[in-house]
């Protein structure tokens, strides 16, 4: 295919991303009212979240309730016009918070003991977990009463810990069913209470079919130990794109060729395989440098791996060819995306079986056009498909790793192909317009399957 005929597909493939992502949809007839519970809202690490909130909140009636603070840090325009709706709670709220507590502890002691002890008392891995956990617990004491004054019918908690939980204490004191949201590392290494959140939710969503699978094993070895209790319905609703695609990668591939690799400094990444891959190119003397875009560290619980890769990159003897811009506003990725040739995505599985799903930062960079290498390790196969829309390695292979990227570089009209590809297979499967009105659909039917469910019972 000559390069002239691959720009005309890549201005139509932006025209048909720009009409998509302006259209509004109509609220659902007879539409439950949804309560939202999350963290933060919005949270700049966690864009798909943000898209999936207002996908729903554009199609049915609904309020978001956060369990902690307003956290606006490097977040977009539109994310920070959209949350200030949110009705947030935090350490400002502590008074009513324990008031509501002590309130239900004195006028329902057994009760209130009983879902403690359920809720509460298990065997967590880290204070961490039990500290969200517990402030989860209270919040959604706290909780209760007002989404039942609100006319709350169901409830979306689109993590499976701190939110869920809340979802869930909320379920138990009001009867008002949830649907949570399972997936990647929530699911491995599991919480001791994971499985009993599946079971009571009335709905479970994954956003990929990989993590569908562990789910519905997870569900069957639950009901083993459960029988008699109805299996909630899973679903595979892949995330909406974040940004807007206004205009795609200019694939320029001129040496050095620009590589590009995003998110926060976790083991999961393999950014320590990719740097030993670098070492490997500049030895075969391949001309690339590239941008290690991320951080977090300490910030966001995840240790000192920011310190051990700038380390390794030291020694190396690769600072004159990888750079670490650090965390970037959610606002100026698209030029970042713009600004690079090839985006590397060489996630593994750690030892305790944490693992990403489809990182959220791929999709985008496919979305806007960039050829991908990436690992075929959890859910990245369903994306990046082997010589079609991208090239996939083994997981801790940096040779393997090196000889794609170099296969890439050496070969700019097979990238320019593969991204093209790329970028038409996240349109279809990361639509928001149609992914936003599935999960909408998704609620309806859920609450609808539950109303139904309780009225035959």
């Amino acid at each position: 295919m000559c390069i002239g005929g691959l720009e005309l597909q890549r201005k139509a493939l932006k025209a048909d991303f720009m009409t998509e992502q302006s259209t509004r949809i109509p609220f659902h007839s007879a539409s439950p009212k949804v309560g939202i519970i999350l963290l933060w809202y919005p949270l700049f690490t966690q864009p798909f979240i943000f898209r999936d909130v207002e996908a729903i909140k554009t199609r049915l009636p609904a309020i978001v309730y956060t369990l902690y603070g307003e956290n606006l840090r490097l977040c977009s325009r539109e994310m920070c016009q959209a949350g200030s709706s949110a009705q947030r709670l935090g350490i400002k709220k502590l008074l009513p918070i324990l008031f509501s507590n002590a309130k239900f502890l004195l006028g329902h002691p057994l009760r209130y003991t009983q879902l403690f002890g359920n809720h509460v008392m298990r065997r967590w891995k880290s204070f961490e977990i039990l500290g969200e956990n517990l402030w989860a617990f209270l919040c959604g004491i706290h909780l209760a009463p007002i989404v039942l004054r609100a006319g709350i019918e169901i409830l979306y908690a689109p993590w499976p810990r701190g939110t869920t939980t809340a979802a869930r204490v909320i379920f138990h004191c009001t009867g008002i069913p949830y649907v949570t949201v399972a997936r990647a590392d929530n699911l491995e290494p599991r919480d001791p209470d994971l499985v009993d959140k599946l079971l009571d939710a009335c709905a479970i969503r994954t956003n990929n079919c990989a993590d569908g699978v562990r789910i519905e094993k997870l569900l069957a070895e639950g009901l083993s130990h459960n029988t008699g209790q109805s299996t909630p319905e899973v679903r595979v609703i892949y995330n909406c794109l974040t940004l807007h695609v206004d205009k795609c990668a200019p694939l320029a591939m001129k040496k050095p060729v620009k590589l590009l690799a995003v998110g926060r400094f976790d083991v999961t990444k393999g950014f320590d395989v990719l740097l030993d891959a670098c070492a490997i190119l500049r030895d075969q003397h391949v001309s690339f440098t590239l941008s290690l875009v991320g951080g977090g560290g300490k910030l966001m619980g995840l240790g000192n791996l920011e310190e051990r890769l700038h380390r390794q990159t030291r020694e190396l003897g690769l600072e004159k060819i990888v750079f670490f811009p650090g965390l970037v506003d959610h606002d100026a990725f698209p030029d970042i995306l713009r600004s690079h040739d090839i985006f590397v995505a060489p996630c593994v599985i750690a030892s305790g079986g944490a693992r990403d799903g489809i990182p959220n930062t791929l999709i985008e960079a496919m979305s806007f056009g960039l050829p991908v290498v990436a690992t075929n390790v959890s859910a990245l196969p369903e994306i990046v498909r082997h010589e079609h829309t991208g090239l996939l390695v083994p997981q801790r292979d940096p040779a393997a790793l090196a000889q794609a990227l170099r296969t890439l570089i050496e070969n700019p009209e097979k990238a320019r192909i593969l991204a093209l590809n790329g970028a038409k297979l996240a349109r279809e499967l990361f639509s928001p317009q149609k992914n936003g009105e599935i999960l909408a659909d998704f609620l309806v039917q859920a609450n609808r399957a539950w109303r139904s469910r309780k009225c035959a019972e």
